[in-house]
């Protein structure tokens, strides 16, 4: 028998469970069809959670050796990395089983199913040879780490993010492919744990996301750290001889090598489209396989809606992902036309410091509105910063040269994703220059980078006493 369902869900992670829940909370049959990663998807089982897992316990390590504070020594840390794997195992467990399965269990018109599931029709799909039929669909599939066309690369092997995960010990020397937050975040993690770790990156710049000024300044704290950063760099071929990995690549007009014991893919996502059978469902789909949505995240298939890293979305994150999927639930089964608006979404790469923040960098908004207003502020300025002594951090604010609103706010610091929050609410809230000025931060944190930052416009904040 065929069964049915007011909304069909396809995919296990964090879009497809915002969708569930949010789904189950409108009163709806739901169904949940998963396959591929256990349920909760990329992020607790091979993202978000173990890395940040074991970058901290990078941090720690580092921050023992390096700490900087006259009249304590600490004896160099023993690390035992496997012990560390198996513990960030541990925890991926624990939370798949409390955030995910034990969630799953407790939405009462939500049923799982596990098992791929093909559209045969826009109205039905085939899951382990039987037919589930839905009135709307979400898909939610997700995405996997994209293998470039490198000559002999896959003769040679590679690893991703998802069996870096699971090494029971680090390599000695290690070539990343990719400057992006994977990428970057990787490269410490294993440098911190003694491997030599060098980055290409075909772009003229890490992570173009954020303020190019930032990122150099990332780049000479990698290097520091004794990690080599290539820009503009392109990876030609690849061999294997000996044991080891011999990467051939471009720089500077040069052809140049390196031999290594491993190599990690960090060059982007490919969206888990293959096999779906999009075509039977009359859903289109881009050049890379993303399926095209609308701003409400509506396919071609007016009741077919895609949410995630299997979308043509502006942005690829956790955090987005599960806000899409509760608004592509709504839209599905309220039929109103909820949108998200990317502007004010923070970002942050977990690297040491962290580069973080929220809305337009000055190139963005220069192109949108043709001007720009803008300050940059070192952390040598943050009194915070200066009793931590990890003054390397910079912040940048710009603005409307009109109204004054903040148009954004980026940042390199140590925990700036705890700042992040608080930059996209002042973008998203559209608060004034003058307003953020005004503002009572406690002293002494490294949240008042925001305020100073923000008076750095009108005034000479190293002329200032602090709490000012």
């Amino acid at each position: 028998m065929m069964a049915t369902y007011d909304l069909v869900i396809v995919g296990g992670g964090a879009g497809a469970f915002a969708a569930a829940i949010r789904a189950d909370e409108l009163g709806a049959k739901t169904a949940l069809v998963n396959s591929g990663l256990p349920l909760g998807g990329t992020c607790v089982n091979v993202g978000c959670v173990p890395s940040k897992a074991l970058l901290w316990a990078g941090e720690i390590a580092h921050a023992a050796r390096h700490h900087g504070v006259p009249g304590i020594e600490i004896d160099s840390p023993r690390v035992d990395f496997a012990t560390l794997v198996r513990d960030e195992l541990a925890l991926v467990d624990r939370l798949r089983a409390e955030k995910y399965e034990h969630v799953l269990a407790g939405l009462r018109r939500v049923t799982h199913i596990e098992g791929k599931g093909r559209f045969v029709s826009p109205r039905e799909i085939e899951v382990n040879g039987g037919r589930v039929k839905g009135a709307k669909f979400i898909i939610a599939t997700g995405s996997t780490a994209t293998v470039p066309p490198i000559d002999g690369l896959a003769t040679a092997g590679f690893i991703t993010h998802i069996e870096a995960l699971r090494l029971e010990r680090p390599p000695a020397t290690l070539l990343v492919i990719g400057a992006g937050a994977l990428g970057l975040e990787f490269a410490q993690l294993f440098a911190r744990f003694g491997t030599q770790v060098t980055v290409l990156q075909r772009g003229a710049t890490i992570f173009p996301r954020t303020e190019p000024r930032l990122a150099r300044r990332l780049m000479e704290v990698l290097a520091r750290e004794n990690i080599t950063v290539v820009t503009d760099a392109a990876v030609r071929s690849v061999e294997c001889g000996g044991g080891r990995k011999r990467a051939s690549y471009e720089a500077d007009g040069a052809t140049r090598g390196i031999v290594v014991d491993e190599i990690l893919l960090a060059a982007g996502k490919t969206p888990n489209t293959s096999g779906l059978g999009l075509r039977s469902a009359g859903v289109r789909s881009d050049g890379r396989g993303a399926i095209r949505v609308d701003s409400t995240f509506r396919t071609s298939e007016p009741d077919i809606f895609a949410v995630g890293d299997v979308a043509a979305l502006p942005m690829r994150l956790e955090i987005t992902a599960a806000r899409e999927g509760t608004l592509a639930a709504e839209n599905a089964l309220q039929r109103s036309a909820r949108t998200l608006d990317y502007d004010t979404v923070p970002y942050t790469v977990f690297t040491d410091p962290q580069l973080a923040g929220a809305g337009l960098t000055e190139d963005a908004q220069l192109q949108r509105l043709g001007a720009c207003e803008c300050r940059t502020l070192s952390f040598e300025a943050v009194p915070k910063a200066i009793i931590m002594r990890r003054t390397e951090g910079l912040i940048k604010m710009t603005v409307h040269p009109q109204t004054k609103q903040v148009m954004g706010v980026h940042i390199l610091a140590p925990q700036a994703g705890e700042l992040a929050a608080q930059a996209a609410l002042i973008v998203g809230r559209g608060l004034t220059l003058h307003e953020v000025a005004d503002s009572l931060p406690m002293f002494p944190t490294l949240s008042e980078a925001i305020k100073l930052v923000a008076m750095s416009f009108t005034h000479d904040v190293s002329k200032m006493s602090c709490c000012v």
